[in-house]
């Protein structure tokens, strides 16, 4: 009888895959096929590995919501013959990607492990083999025969975060991500450490639901000293517009001029619905703690408390898409649905 976990490798594009022609010096994409034989330590870890690479890896600049679905369709159709989903993808867009992905495997009940790197696999120097080889460790984490993660995740760099609380913060750097407002799920370092008082838990007896539709009509605005109202307008009146994040200073305060409070007020009763997320890496909104965010409640502006912009644009486009009644939407908005706020 085999009691192997197996896990299955989703490689969507990103340095991870790629490897150095040593001839050209350029920079090619890896077989996954080949992949035992080029990390030879995966044979140590004990699950069984499968592979699927896009037809066409792509730079995660180019990741679009049609991908996010490819993604969420691969891990539905395996889901019941793995145990585990570990996705390969380019760091600029993992906590876009990885947040929508929270949204759109609904009762996920297994783990998707978001992983990459800052250098390709075949460096001297890369932090991919370490990356790789966690990820699939942790996705095959199993207590009395269920998995210990049951959630979409993000590991890099020693640690595991969720993945709809990170954010991105530097390019250069092995340590890539941030998780500001919640601590880390997991850490690697001479044992696997797991903080299981902070993990989610599937729901059980139900069945995973995948959301496919993501509505686009979405805009991400960040005020600044100086912010004009043309600007302002020419976003509130871009056409289609359903959802606008407004990335406010500090605690959720913004302007009180009244030009500020007319455009924000004639687009939400016109049925924009704005979400205030403040623009610090840490901390919350708390609308109505200062003068300067008391106008911002009583227009009816969403808390997006302590969300990420990644994750609260994601949550727009799965609620637009689900078609939420907009007398509930505010509420549903302001609710934890993955973990993503507190």
């Amino acid at each position: 009888m085999n009691n192997k976990t197996n896990i299955l490798l989703i490689y969507t594009g990103g340095t991870i895959g790629m490897v150095k022609d040593y001839n050209t010096g350029a920079l090619k994409a890896f077989n996954f096929k080949k992949l035992l034989k080029n990390i030879p330590e995966l044979y140590q870890l004990d699950c069984d590995i499968d592979s699927i690479s896009f037809d066409a890896p792509i730079d995660s600049s180019n990741m679009s919501i049609n991908n996010w679905v490819v993604i969420a369709e691969i891990i539905e159709d395996h889901y019941e013959s793995y145990d585990g989903f570990v996705v390969l993808h380019g760091s600029d867009t993992m906590s876009y990607t990885s947040s929508a992905l929270s949204f759109m495997l609904e009762n996920l009940g297994k783990p998707v492990i978001f992983t990459g790197s800052q250098l390709p696999i075949g460096d001297l120097r890369t932090d991919a083999k370490e990356n790789l080889i966690t990820s699939i460790q942790i996705a095959a984490l199993q207590e009395n025969n269920k998995p210990v993660i049951q959630e979409v995740c993000l590991y890099f760099e020693y640690k595991l975060y969720r993945a709809n609380r990170t954010t991105k913060i530097n390019a250069e750097h092995f340590e890539a991500f941030a998780s500001m407002n919640y601590p880390s799920l997991a850490e690697s370092g001479v044992h696997l450490k797991v903080n299981k008082e902070m993990l989610l838990t599937g729901k059980k007896g139900k069945t995973l639901k995948v959301h496919r539709n993501m509505d686009q009509n979405v805009a991400i605005l960040k005020i600044f000293p100086g912010f004009s109202q043309s600007l302002l307008h020419s976003v509130l009146n871009t056409p289609n517009l359903k959802a606008l994040v407004l990335e406010t200073y500090g605690s959720g305060n913004a302007p009180t001029e009244e030009w500020f409070k007319k455009e924000l007020g004639s687009a939400i009763k016109k049925g924009i619905f704005v979400v205030n997320v403040t623009q610090c890496s840490g901390g919350s909104v708390l609308m109505g703690q200062y003068e300067t965010s008391e106008h911002l409640r009583n227009l009816g502006l969403i808390n997006g408390k302590d969300i990420t912009t990644e994750a609260a644009i994601a949550k727009l486009m799965y609620l637009l898409g689900n078609n939420i009644s907009p007398k509930l939407f505010k509420t549903i908005f302001e609710t934890s649905l993955r973990g993503e706020m507190q």
